[in-house]
């Protein structure tokens, strides 16, 4: 694998961990040349159904778009690395059993409050708010009484 930093062609592995679920091999890797470290994923490439937007556009899915968003949401939140990957893994193999060849966004985006309420309420407040495109107040505040009972 080649370095990120320095792009040394030869770089060793420094730890092998699997996944609590299987689903994918994290390696921590360091290069010989500059001596940095970094992490590396290895997962099964798997076909995942196409993104149906609103305004019905249809585009491939992207991983880094979920996680993007999820990570919006738990900016300065107490959540982990691993339980934000745990939950973008969850998410995906819904997606994978759903065996959909298209998927609507909005299922994608129920999918996300889903996690996020497990993960930490405020969070999933935020990322709510967006996603419904609250009017006033009054749509907000009914949220936020739903997440605290």
């Amino acid at each position: 694998m080649k370095c990120p930093f320095c792009s040394h062609q030869d770089t060793q592995v420094v730890e092998t961990r699997v996944s609590e679920d299987g689903g994918f091999i994290r390696r921590r890797r360091r290069c010989p040349s500059c001596d940095k470290r970094f992490t590396t994923y290895e997962r099964p490439e798997v076909n995942f159904p196409a993104v149906v937007k609103k305004d019905g556009r249809r585009i491939e899915y992207e991983r880094a778009k979920l996680l993007g968003s999820m990570k919006l949401a738990l900016r300065k939140r107490p959540v982990s690395t691993e339980q934000v990957d745990g939950a973008v893994e969850r998410i995906e193999e819904k997606l994978l059993n759903l065996g959909l060849r298209e998927v609507l966004s909005t299922r994608i985006g129920e999918l996300v409050m889903f996690e996020l309420k497990k993960l930490d309420k405020v969070a999933y407040v935020r990322f709510a708010s967006v996603y419904r495109s609250f009017e006033d107040i009054d749509d907000f505040k009914t949220l936020v009484d739903e997440v605290g009972r």
